[in-house]
């Protein structure tokens, strides 16, 4: 009990750092974007754009963090984890988009180059630097634990990276008046948003298409059960992840002739074979005995026989369910 109290409560200190960085953010936000319109800076506006995003992906972060905390039930067998691998995938969209955006504005920038206040772009990217750093001290830990975290965190990395830019940018124009390198640093800034994004949206793609985790070979897995003792063969096998730190394997394993009244013993041995070489602690297995075993069935995934079939349409009463 102790130990659950100490999770909770360590859960509930995360939640107050994310809310901290939410808050500051949209105050950073509104700053940047009255010194951008002030300013006539698309540099800080494409900066403000960003930390706005940064805002809203923490905002979305934190609500799936406190939703993934909830217990199975019988809508959500599997618990609500996984919501947290819906938000890192929504955030690195908005990534993508925003990152497209800002390309479009800044070449219309540099076709059509305007004035910018230099002085104003940066005082104004100074202060977002400053809170950059601070919300980044902020999530840094937690990133290390979510991906969901992490890719808000990283969102705020972008943006710290992009106010240095900014701040680059504005000096330059101070002192030499190059308006086009307002719409060049655009260009970096939104340069780097999208390949930060789209190297990232692949992992989490992965998870939710109940991908084999990186780094885990599903062929290796299966080749490793079927050394265990007592097992003649393995098929059906499908290995994913739930999340980012919980990986599972399920498969039929038959059993070889005559070890039968063994069976269970079998299947403790693959388990405990799961679990040390490969750290997956939930595996579910169909055993089957070798007289009685799947024909011609698949290595990896269910045989075409067991695949399922379309619900027949609801007729009569059925069509009266709530």
């Amino acid at each position: 009990m102790s130990h659950h109290h100490h999770h909770h409560h360590g859960a509930e200190g995360g939640d107050r750092r994310v809310a901290a960085a939410v808050a500051v953010n949209l105050g950073l936000t509104i700053a940047q974007v009255a010194g951008g319109i002030v300013s006539g800076s698309l540099a800080l506006l494409a900066d403000a754009l960003h930390n706005l995003s940064d805002a809203i992906s923490l905002g979305i972060a934190l609500a799936a963090r406190r939703i993934a905390r909830r217990g199975t039930d019988a809508t959500m067998t599997f618990g609500y984890r996984r919501i947290e691998i819906v938000a890192a995938l929504v955030n690195y969209t908005t990534l993508v988009v925003l990152g497209v955006y800002l390309v479009g504005e800044a070449i219309g920038r540099i076709v059509e180059p305007e004035p910018v206040a230099g002085w104003i772009v940066v005082a104004v990217a100074g202060v977002a630097l400053a809170v950059d750093l601070v919300t980044a001290a902020l999530t840094f830990a937690l990133s290390r634990e979510s991906v969901n975290i992490r890719a808000a965190f990283l969102h705020n990395v972008a943006d710290a990276l992009g106010s240095v830019a900014v701040i680059v940018a504005g000096t330059l124009v101070i002192l030499y008046d190059w308006r086009l390198v307002d719409p060049i640093v655009t260009l970096m800034i939104a340069g780097y948003i999208l390949w930060m994004s789209l190297s990232e949206i692949g992992g989490v793609i992965r998870i939710l298409m109940l991908g084999a985790p990186p780094g885990l070979a599903t062929g290796e897995v299966i080749e490793a059960v079927g050394t265990v003792g007592g097992v003649s063969d393995v098929h059906n096998a499908r290995l994913w992840q739930l999340d980012e730190g919980t990986t599972w394997f399920d498969a039929h394993v038959v059993v070889e002739a005559g070890a039968w009244g063994e069976a269970d013993a079998v299947k403790e041995r693959v388990k405990r074979t799961l679990k040390e070489r490969f750290g997956i602690a939930q595996s579910t297995l169909e055993l089957e005995c070798a007289s009685h075993a799947c024909r011609e069935a698949p290595a990896i995934g269910p045989s075409p026989a067991v695949a399922p079939t379309p619900a027949p349409a609801a007729h009569g009463t059925a069509s009266g369910r709530r």
